[in-house]
């Protein structure tokens, strides 16, 4: 899974009690989602807005000595607040099958979202045994989950998503639809296409509702610090502020189609409440070059980007996806769903909120409890 949290077994004093390896199906009055990667940025938005929809949402998360919870504490309370908790997490592992079925015996959920996976496309060239296991066979092992799950307890009306990816399209000459052909160009983009067809064969091979969401690239103030975009908005925010001068970054002329993730989770969920399950792409339907983006970015807070900014070698991958663009007129005809925020809208909001982070980190760089370090 693609990021850790805390159990939900966690007491309000901050110390973990195991979770229990068997516990009775809980019961719920209201709509329940399971969600894996739930504190990825993804997973966080999704649970947003689960909960204000009235859904009891539950989460599996990975075992780690380390708490990674930031994206769901504001939405975070104790189990012990039973009347009010609404969101629990539960450990578990898409490289373990046993607790997938677990939880899913437990939970007894209506919708399964996965959103769990190394997401990392440049990542997953140094660590592609891990990322087939999770992204391609954890699906499998979800699905199959889900599949002996409803032959032994009759719950047919188990609705499946699937987090798919424009990855997938690869070197696909754009505008890309449902019908464009998959040429993958990374182990991940592989690993993706797999559990495409994972989940459409498990629909059509056991009359599973299942869906894949083809989702281009989608961002927020969220993002992981290692994606080019959020990249860049910390170092304009770091930059403005004075904790850094330079930028290092690979292909400029990469072009994607840029969304925001809060607008993509709708789409998510309304896949899973048609009556018939299908397969959507989801995107804004315009491309921007990364270096339209630093564009956008660095002028925003009057800044020059080729003052700050500098190509580095290892920041290019093995084999570059060149242009993604998606079309999206299935999701809007049939789902009614378009995006709401537009792409300067998207770059503004990252850059602002990462402005207002790096006034925090200066405050405690100024008195002596944090080093500027990283970036020159």
């Amino acid at each position: 899974m693609a990021t850790d949290s805390r159990s939900e077994a966690t007491a309000a004093n901050g110390t973990e009690n195991p979770v229990p390896s068997q516990s009775p199906p809980i019961q719920s009055t209201h709509k329940v989602a399971l969600i894996t990667g739930i504190t990825g940025q993804d997973g966080s938005y999704l649970t947003e807005f689960l909960l204000n929809k009235g859904y009891e949402v539950h989460g599996l998360i990975r075992r780690s000595s380390n708490f990674n919870t930031q994206r769901i504490n504001h939405i975070y309370i104790d189990p012990h607040n039973a009347h009010k908790a609404r969101m629990k997490l539960h450990y578990a592992d898409l490289t373990d099958a046993s607790s997938l079925r677990r939880w899913l015996d437990t939970i007894q959920p209506d919708e399964v979202y996965n959103l769990a996976a190394q997401s990392h496309v440049a990542v997953s060239f140094e660590i592609p045994d891990y990322t087939a296991d999770v992204v391609a066979t954890g699906a499998l092992r979800l699905l199959e989950a889900v599949r002996s799950h409803i032959s032994a307890s009759g719950r047919s009306h188990i609705r499946y998503y699937q987090a798919g990816s424009s990855e997938m399209f690869g070197s696909t000459p754009p505008p890309q639809t449902e019908s464009s052909p998959f040429h993958p160009r990374s182990p991940y983009a592989v690993s993706k296409c797999a559990a495409h067809w994972y989940t459409v064969n498990y629909r059509e091979a056991y009359g599973i509702f299942a869906c894949n969401g083809i989702l281009f690239n989608h961002e927020s103030p969220r993002r992981g610090e290692n994606f080019v975009t959020r990249k860049i908005t910390r170092a304009v925010g770091r930059i403005k502020i004075g904790l850094q001068s330079k930028l290092f970054l690979g292909n400029l002329q990469a072009s994607r189609d840029w969304g925001f993730a809060g607008d993509y989770v709708e789409a998510m969920w309304l896949m899973l409440q048609q009556e018939k399950p299908d397969d959507y792409v989801v995107a804004t339907e315009e491309s921007h070059t990364v270096e339209e983006f630093l564009e956008v970015a660095f002028g925003y807070v009057g800044l020059k980007w080729k003052d700050h900014v500098l190509i580095d070698k290892r920041y290019f991958r093995p084999a570059e996806v060149d242009n993604l663009k998606g079309i999206a007129s299935k999701a809007k005809k049939v789902l009614g769903w378009k995006p709401k925020v537009g792409f300067e809208q998207l770059v503004k909001m990252m850059v602002d909120e990462d402005i207002e982070l790096a006034k925090r980190e200066k405050v405690l760089v100024d008195a002596g409890y944090m080093d500027a370090q990283q970036q020159p």
